[in-house]
């Protein structure tokens, strides 16, 4: 099966997946959109895009690729755009990837709205919706499915996600943040942005927590249901936290299978607990993963004293699922294998190639509107806790997505 898929966003996060999905032997044509015309001729001009991209399938506004005949759109424009601009693609009959996260504003009430619209829209239209967590295809996080789906971890008993995303670390979010405000969006961001201002609506770093969330969530194969959070607000006069109630916040869940979970989304740290910034811990009562290392224990039926547990350091390469063959193959011949996989992990690779092959066989994907919203509204109420000074709040659910 040949697919034609439009490309929605082209600055510097959506140019790390236009190759990949251009390249991809299941996808025959390619569309490429962006409000910066110039954006778009930087691939319209490149030879290894000629092949599947034809002048004609170039756009300028959502609205005119949405009308196009192409099979699905990947939208990975602003962060306060993507579940608007999702719904509207699903609307005219397109399938779609989305970047994370599904909507960040500084009002969590709203975010959850759009949870709700995201369900709503993918059941009644039966369009495939795929959510673009990079987390759910680290290394990690495959090594620990694979782990849960054998019952190595025993039951769940406790797990950890973090990220611990300084304002002035190796991403500067002082700079990511001048670039998208200076961009025809981020104008219209910032009256936006005063209108919740004026309203005295203040978010905080756990609007945005799916990069914590999705790890635990997607291993355990659970969900939140009741979340005690805490924020910490900035006490320096440092402009970068002047719309937000917190620059800081960590939470507490009980979980649907029994097992507790914390979450910290932190943006004002001088540094990580452990070895990195981005990652997340899962504890059984038999096997346990952390820091890239596996550890089991040899308990005995008869609780009799058992052998020292066994505690073994797993290796990047070891962790990852394959890939298709043909479709590495084709990747590897514009450009080094050992740069396929791309950013996060590791991760842009899997995505790509999941929801590709998702569409061909008419499938639902691996990270579906259900768990976008699961992961989501974790952090939104986790965030309506640290607004009541912890106090103990329901997670909302939408169920399983039907398979």
């Amino acid at each position: 099966m040949s697919i034609s898929i439009g490309l929605v966003g082209l600055g510097d996060f959506g140019t790390q997946f236009a190759e990949l999905f251009t390249h991809h032997p299941l996808v025959s044509r390619v569309g490429l959109c962006d409000r910066v015309p110039e954006r778009v001729k930087v691939f319209a001009d490149r030879p290894d895009f000629r092949d599947k991209f034809d002048p004609k399938d170039a756009y300028d506004s959502l609205d005119e690729i949405c009308a196009s005949d192409l099979d699905a759109l990947v939208i990975i424009t602003q962060h306060w755009l993507h579940t608007p601009q999702a719904i509207q693609a699903m609307e005219s009959g397109k399938h779609v990837y989305s970047a994370v996260p599904l909507i960040t504003v500084p009002d969590h009430h709203e975010i959850l709205d759009w949870c709700d619209k995201l369900v709503e829209t993918v059941t009644r239209t039966g369009q495939l919706y795929m959510y673009g967590e990079t987390t759910y295809y680290r290394p990690e996080a495959m090594f620990c499915r694979r782990k849960a789906a054998e019952g190595a971890f025993g039951d769940f008993v406790y797990a950890e996600g973090e990220y611990f995303h300084d304002v002035d670390s190796w991403c500067n979010l002082r700079g990511v943040h001048k670039h998208r405000t200076a961009t025809i969006a981020g104008e219209e961001w910032k009256a936006k942005a005063e209108e919740y201002r004026k309203r005295g609506v203040r978010g905080g770093p756990m609007l945005y927590p799916t990069h914590s969330t999705s790890g635990p969530v997607c291993v355990m194969n659970a969900h939140a249901l009741k979340v005690t959070a805490y924020g910490f607000r900035s006490r320096s006069d440092d402009p970068f936290f002047a719309g937000g109630q917190f620059s800081n916040e960590v939470a507490l869940y009980s979980m649907s299978n029994g097992s507790s979970v914390r979450i910290c989304e932190c943006r004002e740290v001088g540094g990580a607990l452990g070895k990195e910034d981005e990652t997340f811990r899962i504890v059984g009562t038999r096997g346990t993963f952390s820091e890239r290392v596996w550890s089991v224990n040899h308990r005995m039926p008869d609780f009799s004293p058992a052998p020292p547990p066994d505690v073994t350091r797993v290796e990047v390469e070891d962790m990852r699922d394959p890939l298709p063959t043909e479709v590495l193959e084709a990747w590897s011949a514009t450009k080094k294998e050992s740069d396929v996989y791309g950013g996060h992990g590791g991760s842009h690779a899997y995505l790509v190639n999941e929801f590709v092959d998702a569409i061909a066989n008419q499938r639902q994907p691996a990270i579906t509107a259900w768990d976008a919203v699961r992961y989501t509204a974790m952090g939104a109420m986790a965030h309506e806790s640290a607004l009541r000074d912890g106090e103990r709040v329901d997670v909302p659910d939408w169920g399983d997505a039907p398979r």
